[in-house]
């Protein structure tokens, strides 16, 4: 019997595969292969899932979470309130977005043709009433209103001349009431002669005598009769002279007419602002020439309004000096305060070019329009560049 004990054969494998691709190394070989775990590690494995899954089962939902449900409550009380204050400020405030901010604007054109020779403003440039804002060459009306001058003191010494005559023929005229006054004292003192003589007894006195008696009363009859005729002439030439006057102070009334109209045209000249304001749109260089009515700039006053497009449904309790929140586009966080001016007395399509006709087809009702005048009242306006145009969104206390 032999001693040696027969080896077991080795583990047949599915494949070469498995070796090729996990090749058994020498690290592998030394390395102590892992105890097998214990009953009662997985005793205790089993133990702390069960744990788990009770806690999962335990866990309340999170809708019935205290805190949840009392965030919940919270909001939608927030929400009532949110709600009813929404309700009770719809009703008694009124607002619209189709608001724009207005105010007076003044177109300043030449009013006189002419080179301009100084511009005196910038654009944007605040400016007064009464600076200057740009001059034109002075020079042909310059010589326009020294002809006027001229001609004003030709018409005045014509006038004068005229007044003089007036007195020279008030003295033709006392001269020749005088002269009458003589013819008819040697008239009548021939007449008395005439009568006289022929009275008297033929015997005693000449035909001769006679005669002559007659003669010099019908002479002194004639020179009376041309005196008088002299001094009709001499009366008419007081009436002439007196219509020269009238005449001549025509004349110098409408010299110095002309002396206003070419010191006015002068005046023109010089463009100055008719009101307190900013320059806007200026379309005038130094050097232009211009025209009477063409445009060169614009003021724009420093008095504003705001323009708000109120439906008509919206005015139901609407009236004037109701107060007034404005808000304004361009600064968000800022509020002025204002109060209701006046409503317009008309729509706005009542007013268009091309009027709605109702009358004919069938008919669409739309709500309309009225434009509200709001006043600022607030000083804070001259704090910040407010101006023409600009979108604002007002809110009106109606009650």
């Amino acid at each position: 019997m032999s001693d040696a004990t027969p080896t077991p054969a080795p583990a047949h494998h599915s494949g070469h595969d498995d070796q090729a691709e996990h090749p058994v190394t020498h690290a592998d070989q030394d390395a102590p292969a892992p105890a097998p775990a214990s009953d009662q590690d997985k005793k205790d494995d089993k133990g702390e899932g069960d744990g788990k899954d009770d806690k999962k089962k335990n866990k309340k939902p999170l809708y019935k979470r205290p805190l949840v449900m009392l965030a919940i409550v919270i909001v939608v009380i927030l929400l009532l309130c949110a709600g009813i204050y929404a309700w009770l400020h719809s009703r008694s405030h009124v607002s619209t977005d189709d608001a724009f901010i207005d105010g007076r604007g003044s177109q300043i054109a030449a009013q006189v043709s002419g080179r301009v020779v100084k511009l005196l403003v910038d654009d944007n440039e605040i400016v007064h009433a009464g600076q200057p804002l740009l001059e034109i060459d002075a020079r042909d009306y310059q010589v326009k209103l020294d002809q006027a001058l001229g001609q004003l003191a030709n018409a005045e010494a014509q006038l004068a001349q005229a007044r003089a005559q007036t007195q020279v023929a008030a003295a033709n005229a006392g001269q020749a009431d005088a002269q009458v006054h003589e013819a008819e004292v040697e008239a009548g003192n021939s007449a008395r002669d005439r009568a006289r003589y022929e009275g008297v007894d033929k015997d005693a006195i000449s035909q001769q005598q006679v005669d002559q008696a007659q003669t010099q009363d019908r002479t002194n009859a004639a020179k009376v009769a041309a005196a008088k005729a002299q001094a009709g002439a001499s009366h008419r030439q007081i009436d002439a002279a007196y219509a020269q006057v009238k005449t001549a102070q025509a004349a110098v009334v409408s010299a110095r007419a002309q002396v206003k109209a070419a010191e006015l045209q002068l005046s023109y000249t010089h463009v100055v602002a008719p009101v307190d304001g900013r320059i806007t749109k200026r379309s005038v260089e130094s050097g232009n020439y211009v025209n009477p009515g063409q445009a060169l700039l614009a003021i724009v006053g420093q008095q504003l309004w705001i323009t708000a497009n109120f439906k008509e449904t919206q005015l139901t309790n609407m009236h004037a000096g109701q107060p007034v929140e404005i808000k304004v586009d361009t600064y968000p966080g800022v509020k002025f305060n204002g109060k209701v001016a006046s409503i317009q007395a008309g729509t706005g399509s009542y007013f268009s070019q091309l009027p709605a006709e109702n009358a004919t087809g069938n008919y669409v009702k739309v709500v309309q329009r009225l434009p509200v005048k709001i006043w600022f009242d607030d000083d804070r306006i001259h704090q910040y560049l407010l101006v023409p145009g600009m979108s604002v969104v007002p809110t009106v206390t109606v009650k």
